[in-house]
Parts: C-alpha cells; structure tokens; sequence
C-alpha cells in the first residue's frame, strides 16, 4: 500500500469513494464517472447516480468477508465532469420533446428528425469522450470501472476494453432489459440500445451473456435467438428452476459455462429486485436478489476468470437532488460497487 490511513475512522467520500483518501496514481482501481440519462423515458434521476453511489459509498465498512483487504490496493473516481452533466440537461430537454411527439402519435416528422439528430450527435459526443476516459486508464495500467448514469454510458469503455483484449472476452450484462433495440423513440445510442450497440461494432467482445432479462421486445428475443455469441438467462427460466429444486449454486455454474476467461461485468442496477432500488427508472418485477448477486461474483472469481472492467449504472436519486434522495439507493449501489472493485483486484494480481 503505497498510501497510509486509519480505515476504522470514517472519512468523506469527497477525499475519495468509499472514504479512500488514495490519489489516481495510487490506485490500482480507477473508475469514470458519467452523469447522464439523455434519453430516459419513464423515470429519471439516473445522471446524479455516481453523487448519489459517492455520497454513500463513505458508509461502506472497508473490511470485507469475501475480498478482505483488497481495497488496500486503492479505489479513485476521477471528478464528476460538470460539462457533461450540463450537456445532459440540454439535451435531455430535447429528448423529452421527441419522446412526447412520438408518444403523441405526431406526424411532424421534420421537427422530430431534426432534434433526434441533435440528440444523437449529443451521445456520440458522450460516447467518444467516455472511451478516451477509458482508454487513458487502460493504457496506464490500471483497471477499469465506470459509474453511470444510464446504461448507455459504459458503451465507450467496452469499445476500450474490446480495443486493448482484441475482443478476446465476453460481457457478462446483469439487467432487468436486454437493451438490444436498434433504436429507441428514433435515439440510436438510447439506454435500450446499449447492448445492440455493443455487439454490432467493430470493435465487440466474443461473446454476450446476460442474466436476470425479463423485459424485452420481439425484435430484441428474434436478435438473442439468432446469435450463437448471445445467450441469455431469462428471469422466468432461473425462477421456474428455482421453483423446481435446482440450487442457484448449480444455475451460476451454467452461466459461468458460458464465460470465457476474461469478463467485463455491466451491471444495471434494475437487474436486482426492485425492493433494492425502488427509484430507479425503469423498474421491473422480479429480478435477483442481492445474496445471488454477490455468490455469483465470488463465483466467477473463484473459478480463476478474470474481470477486465466493469460499470454500473441506472442507480437514480428518483428525480430529486442526491442530497434529498432516499439513501436505499445508493447504499445498495455503493455496495454492488465495492464487490466489483474488490474481485477486480483479487481477479487481477
């Protein structure tokens, strides 16, 4: 450890996430923060999720069961970037309008044409920051995390992961949605959209596994069953073998059958149990319990794979500032994002 603290005082999580007084050159985990939801349609409050996963990352008791004293090695979460959250407000004004129009059955498809093309080159824009964000951490070293915002942010830090592995790797995508529509309300980089994205550029891992998915369209369920590098878990399916006896012990053994050795986990936070995250926006029941969640981690760790990055993302204040939101929230994230951080380490000695 090459930076010194008492870790049984509390310290703010403005000196560092968890209360981790470390610089980025000190650590060895260095994570993005992207406060954005541009092209949310139901609930919103998602861009002030990295305040909201720092603000009670500092209640995290740093002496873990499980990865024990990884943290020692050092956890940094870059500044949250005022400018991409003030472009977020703008553009998500326009956004609004073309959801509105559309939902509204509008035919003046000029004006929508128009302010889709604003809004998409916003997010491109986003996009290409992020993977330079990424790629500099790549580059340098350490390893990879990323804190969202929607889960249409982490696309460019998959491209970087992708890039640096040679896509030699798989995504292991934990969700309530299977977000492989090729576009959403006319948004090609929308939320929905992340995974469709992912696994249709250049520069794309091996291989698509995803689990806890209950909310899906036609198009998205024809895309999974016509890709032999997607497989997904359906929420139903592990529930009716949960239902029939099967031990969650034996359905991770399954999952992790179908990972390579390296894995880049994205993690939506709606992938849980909606009682986990009552405010995040696009809320489904059912999902994972956070027990099953945290035995797959350890899991995919123990079986000697190894983690390559990750995100998290969708976790929201439900639209109110971070310092008025409910603490479920982030208390939740925070500690969904102290597994990631923790197992990257040991994943990655």
């Amino acid at each position: 450890m090459s930076f010194k603290f008492d870790p049984s005082v509390a310290i703010s999580a403005e000196f560092g996430i968890f209360g981790i007084p470390c610089t980025e050159e000190q650590a060895r985990v260095v994570m993005i923060p992207v406060p954005w939801e541009v092209t949310t349609s139901y609930g919103w409050g998602a861009s002030f999720g990295p305040a909201l996963v720092r603000q009670a990352s500092e209640q995290v008791d740093l002496f873990d069961l499980e990865t024990k004293k990884a943290y020692e090695k050092g956890y940094s979460l870059r500044p949250i970037p005022e400018f991409l959250k003030n472009k977020n407000d703008q553009l998500k004004e326009l956004a609004q309008k073309v959801i509105e129009l559309r939902t509204n059955l509008s035919k003046d498809e000029k004006t929508i044409s128009e302010l889709c093309q604003k809004v998409n080159q916003g997010c491109e824009e986003m996009t290409k920051w992020v993977f330079q964000q990424a790629e500099e951490i790549l580059n340098s070293g350490k390893l990879l995390g990323l804190i969202g915002g929607d889960h249409s942010t982490p696309w460019g830090a998959i491209q970087a992961v992708s890039k640096k592995w040679q896509g030699d790797f798989a995504v292991l995508h934990i969700d309530a949605h299977a977000d492989l529509r090729q576009a959403y309300q006319g948004f090609t980089q929308s939320h929905a959209s992340i995974m469709y994205n992912v696994m249709n550029h250049f520069l794309r891992p091996q291989k698509l596994v995803q689990v806890g998915i209950r909310d899906f369209c036609d198009e998205e369920y024809e895309m999974i069953q016509s890709r032999k590098d997607i497989k997904t878990f359906f929420d139903l399916d592990l529930k009716r073998r949960l239902f029939n006896g099967e031990t969650w012990a034996k359905i991770t053994q399954d999952i992790l059958q179908e990972l390579p050795d390296k894995v880049y986990i994205s993690f939506d936070i709606d992938g849980l149990d909606p009682a986990f995250c009552p405010h995040t926006g696009t809320p489904v029941p059912g999902g994972l319990h956070m027990d099953q969640v945290i035995f797959l981690f350890r899991a995919l760790a123990e079986s000697g794979k190894k983690i390559v990055g990750f995100d998290l993302n969708e976790v929201s204040t439900g639209g109110v500032p971070p310092e008025e939101a409910d603490e479920w929230d982030g208390n939740v994230g925070a500690r969904i994002l102290y597994k990631l951080c923790g197992w990257s380490v040991l994943t990655n000695p």
